[in-house]
């Protein structure tokens, strides 16, 4: 009888750590480019580490590292030692960034690229399109405004003083609803059912418009549901106990 050789899988992906350098962490994943973008963070930062970066503008290096890590690795589900190591303020303050961004640049920019994508079609079809769009894009408002009133200044509040306030992040979690699907719809409509009308060169930039902000509102919902859910979580057990 053969036996068996044991084999040890590693996981070979880079770790985030304060002591590596800021250039390396751009190296590994161009899309924290974004990330530094929202947060402040300018390129021209030479050789200094993701530590001395964070000390420099004032982050938490534990929160910093914990939005590399999901925008770094689509399987990525943080230690309760990281989750500890973050500050929910610095979460808020990243997801509040990115609502800034979606609503006053890529939402703005998707739709003046359909706009012209669609200048060919007849009346119908350009209806369809805006109708869709200006639906999703009140979803998207609606999604964003409910987190800015409610859940926002409630972190930043009891992470603050710890008060009660009749609201918890329970309830957030039951009422959190993903805001990407359908940009799937949206994505189908333009490479299944426009005129060939349309033309290819417009068609494939909007295609990527689109995909760049499925694929980041994801990250995005990722940082809610397994960074800051479980975050305050477990701030809130801590002080009711």
């Amino acid at each position: 009888m053969v036996k068996k050789k044991k084999t040890n899988i590693k996981d070979d992906r880079a770790m985030l750590s304060p002591a590596m350098k800021m250039a390396d962490l751009v190296n590994l994943n161009y899309h924290l480019l974004g990330v530094l973008s929202r947060l402040g963070v300018d390129l021209g930062f030479g050789e200094i580490t993701v530590g001395e970066a964070c000390r420099r503008h004032s982050l938490n290096v534990g929160s910093f590292l914990l939005i590399c890590n999901v925008y770094t690795y689509d399987d990525y589900i943080p230690s309760g030692e990281l989750l500890f190591s973050g500050a929910p303020a610095d979460i808020v303050k990243y997801l509040h960034s990115s609502h800034v961004f979606y609503l006053e640049h890529e939402l703005p920019e998707l739709e003046r690229a359909l706009e012209k994508l669609v200048a060919p079609c007849d009346v119908k079809q350009k209806l369809v399109i805006d109708r869709f769009f200006s639906d999703y894009k009140k979803e998207v408002e609606n999604h964003f405004a409910y987190e800015e009133t409610v859940v926002f200044p409630y972190v930043e509040t009891f992470s603050r003083d710890c008060r009660e306030q009749g609201y918890s992040i329970e309830q957030f979690e039951k009422n959190h609803s993903n805001i990407d699907e359908k940009l799937c719809d949206l994505k189908n409509i333009v490479m299944k059912y426009l005129p060939e009308v349309c033309d290819t060169v417009l068609r494939n930039d909007v295609m990527y418009h689109i995909c760049y902000l499925e694929e980041d509102l994801g990250k995005h919902t990722l940082i809610e549901n397994n960074v800051l859910i479980p975050m305050m979580t477990r701030i809130e057990e801590n002080e009711t106990r």
